[in-house]
């Protein structure tokens, strides 16, 4: 680097009053108070094995990175899933998630692969990237539909079915009004034939009383056709049921505006534990631009590394910094972060300046002291060096101490 930049000398916590965006400043001081600038990248396979090195790891890394296309067993339940189970995590263990999506793609696909879709990574991680090959409007559409979701965060649905079959209120009045004209009949004819006996005249016989009853029925005729008339006009059949409605829905959602602190929680006991010395993250989502790569012959040009220094500069709401090999910063205002992969030590006991071999696969790797010291990266990320290790958190903790020491000797 020519020049150096004001942000080498600052410490994290100096960058934090600064920053631009709510989610860096929240990470500077995130890293000041745990002491460490390691992201883990948890490329494994299973949500099993991400969940329980999230939980072992935790609590020496600052950002978590994760690859959700490589998990098997993925829970996309929103409430209970993985994603809500790593933002727990998150919580009790203070580290960021990083979702390493790299999206390139026209605005209106990356804005619904962003928000939409089976894993909806929005909801649960704070930080995603991009690679801008697609164009700068790519970022300025990532940035309205994360403006958009953070408006209003959907927390609860509840869904109530009542089902019936509603009883016309005007055939049982027809019913009623004939029950009560037969009794007055019945009445009248007993009444009737009392006067007849006190007459000297003999009873009714059973032929006149059965004729009797026909003209009762004859009567009653018209009023019951008439109803069922009513009650066909109205979509009921003749018993008086509305057969057209089956059941009734109600769907009611409710809404919170965001600018408090959430993410998606579990309803497991003590997912909402919050990691003790800073609250819980913002709910602002941030972008990283993919500048770039620690990859052997990587194809990403000094002028396409440019355009993502000015994409960022136009988007300071939305991009928290880059994924890159060297601090970009070069602006007198510029303080975005610097992420940065391809980060292995040697094992226990062998120099530490020797000469790193790459994987065979194109990656190539440098040391804390390096990437930190020299190039001037503010996190490091390192995936093979702790998950491959016979303790993972032994390790992870190794790192950590040699990233921030690198850090303190840069400051100084």
């Amino acid at each position: 680097m020519a020049d150096r930049h004001a942000t080498l000398s600052q410490t994290f916590a100096e960058r934090a009053k600064t920053a631009a965006h709510p989610l860096t400043r929240y990470l500077f001081r995130l890293m000041d108070l745990k002491a460490s600038n390691l992201c883990l990248s948890a490329d494994v396979t299973t949500a099993r094995e991400l969940l329980a090195l999230a939980d072992k790891v935790g609590p020496s890394i600052v950002v978590l990175k994760t690859h959700y296309d490589l998990i098997s067993g993925w829970d996309y339940n929103p409430q209970t899933g993985t994603g809500a189970k790593l933002a727990a995590l998150a919580r009790k263990h203070g580290f960021l998630i990083f979702e390493d999506r790299k999206f390139v793609d026209i605005g209106k696909t990356v804005q619904m692969q962003y928000t939409a879709g089976t894993a909806r990574i929005i909801d649960w991680a704070h930080i995603t990237n991009a690679n801008i090959d697609a164009g700068k409007d790519m970022v300025r559409a990532m940035a309205e539909a994360a403006a958009k979701w953070k408006e209003r965060i959907n927390y609860e649905v509840k869904t109530c079915v009542t089902v019936g079959t509603p009883v016309s209120d005007q055939f049982d009045e027809a019913d009623e009004a004939d029950e009560q004209q037969q009794q007055e009949e019945e009445e009248e004819q007993a009444h009737a034939g009392g006067q007849a006996q006190g007459q000297g005249q003999a009873p009714a016989s059973s032929s006149s009383a059965h004729a009797s009853a026909q003209q009762r029925d004859d009567k009653r005729e018209p009023r019951r056709l008439a109803a069922q008339e009513q009650q066909s006009k109205e979509g009921k059949d003749v018993d008086g049921r509305k057969g057209s409605i089956v059941s009734i829905t109600t769907v009611t959602q409710s809404f919170e505006p965001a600018d408090s602190p959430r993410l998606s929680k579990t309803h497991e006991q003590g997912d909402d534990a919050v990691f003790p010395g800073i609250e819980e993250a913002p709910a602002d989502r941030g972008l990283l631009l993919l500048a770039q790569m620690s990859s052997k012959g990587c194809l990403m040009t000094p002028a396409y590394t440019q355009a993502c220094v000015e994409a960022a500069r136009e988007h300071k709401s939305f991009v928290m910094g880059f994924v890159a090999q060297q601090s970009l910063n070069a602006a007198p205002d510029d303080n975005f972060v610097h992420m940065t992969p391809g980060c292995k030590l040697p094992p226990p006991g062998e120099d530490e300046n020797g000469q790193l071999e790459g994987d065979g696969l194109g990656q190539q790797y440098n040391t804390p002291d390096k990437l930190v010291g020299v190039c001037g990266t503010d996190i490091v990320i390192v995936g093979r060096g702790i998950i491959s290790a016979a303790d993972p958190p032994s390790e992870a903790e190794r790192y950590r101490r040699k990233a921030w020491k690198a850090y303190l000797a840069r400051l100084a």
